[in-house]
């Protein structure tokens, strides 16, 4: 690969990960507000608005895994963690600085909204490092057994089984804890877990389209072909 087309990878490796971290912190931030969403009339989704960015982390490991290969992705998902624990950090030094008495945010509505953050980030953590290794190893194992072939079987094949443990962990934790009460547990699981695999459904197109640009821009003509650098 000549140094033009070796750049402009790199760039959209960086871009790809920007987009992956943004995702997964925003999903943190945002997670104690919660909607409803009714599919067609068939299904009414109770769900945190902090799955909403969250199945793109999913969808950016699967298109770095499948075009860079695996040891790009696992630095992905551990500058996801680490920018995580920083943003902890951030949110934990901001909790015990003082509001002024005319500030637009209350000590008080800032507790509300961020009080469960560290609980949250914790729980949303484990789960994170648990579904995403999950994720790239059930990915390039599916890859491995059908030689290369059948990008939507390993696209969904290995993001159905992660969401599974994601959703299931995140949710385990956060009613133990007491963010989350335990009767909601059951209809929370369900509802978070069908979501994902029906967006990691309607991601397969996008998936297959995206790889096929990146294999014609960077000449990867072979089923299989990663970026070697």
């Amino acid at each position: 690969m000549d140094q033009k087309l070796k750049s402009e990878a790199e760039n959209i490796y960086l871009i790809l990960a920007g987009l992956f971290i943004a995702s997964l912190v925003t999903s943190n931030l945002i997670f104690q507000k919660f909607f409803t969403l009714n599919v067609f009339g068939i299904y009414t989704f109770e769900l945190s608005v902090g799955i909403l960015p969250y199945p793109i982390t999913f969808l950016v490991t699967d298109i770095i895994s499948e075009i860079y290969g695996k040891k790009r992705a696992h630095k992905v998902v551990l500058s996801g963690l680490f920018a995580s624990i920083f943003m902890l950090f951030i949110i934990m030094v901001s909790s015990y600085a003082n509001a002024t008495n005319w500030s637009p945010v209350s000590n008080q509505e800032f507790d509300k909204v961020f009080g469960f953050t560290f609980i949250a980030v914790a729980a949303s953590l484990t789960a994170y490092l648990l579904a995403q290794f999950i994720d790239v190893q059930m990915f390039h194992f599916w890859k491995k057994l059908t030689k290369g072939k059948h990008l939507w079987l390993r696209n969904n094949a290995s993001t159905f089984s992660s969401q599974f443990v994601d959703t299931c962990t995140v949710l385990l934790l956060l009613c133990s804890f007491g963010v989350i009460e335990w009767k909601l547990f059951g209809i929370l699981l369900l509802n978070g877990y069908i979501f994902k695999v029906l967006v990691a459904m309607i991601d397969t197109p996008i998936i297959y389209f995206i790889v096929h640009l990146f294999k014609k821009r960077f000449k990867l003509e072979n089923t299989g072909d990663e970026l070697k650098f």
